[in-house]
């Protein structure tokens, strides 16, 4: 199923939720210092970069595509964090992990709509995000976990904000 916004074209699955995809973007392999980027809605608000998935996009290469157009950065698409569903907002994100190696110095959502971006330790990353995105807290827990198991299944966490 397709909506058309006025700028995109928002694309469901079949249970009726938005199809997204987000990267945590990390400034080396050491998986230390993420990045975050100031919210659309509320600019003196960071969130982890990410967004609607276009009709037969793949959710790897959109993430991909997100955070170029949010956060102004290339780089080397890792794991697959797991998939995240926000209940209440009718969201379904495939989160990936980005190595970062290109840091652009203009980017889209920088020019158009004057987004910032910031690098993060990763507790200084959960405690922002705590209040009012607690669904992106969990991938931060999601990728903790993901580093105890090795087995490599990909995660289905369900959040309800309610």
């Amino acid at each position: 199923m397709m909506k058309l916004k006025s700028n995109q074209t928002r694309t469901y699955d079949g249970d009726g939720y938005k199809k997204r995809a987000a990267c945590l973007c990390f400034r080396s392999e050491t998986e230390e210092e993420v990045l975050l980027v100031s919210s659309s809605r509320h600019p003196d608000k960071w969130i982890v970069p990410g967004g609607g998935m276009e009709p037969d996009e793949e959710p790897n290469d959109a993430a991909a595509r997100e955070v170029c157009e949010e956060a102004g950065v290339k780089g080397t698409l890792g794991r697959l964090v797991g998939v995240f569903e926000n209940q209440e907002r009718k969201h379904r994100t495939f989160v990936y992990v980005l190595i970062v190696t290109e840091v652009l110095e203009d980017w889209e959502d920088s020019v158009n709509i004057g987004r910032k971006r910031e690098w993060f330790k990763i507790d200084d990353a959960i405690q922002v995000l705590q209040c009012h995105k607690p669904v992106q807290v969990s991938y931060f827990e999601a990728l903790q976990e993901s580093c105890l198991t090795s087995n490599g299944t990909p995660l289905v966490t369900t959040i309800d904000q309610r």
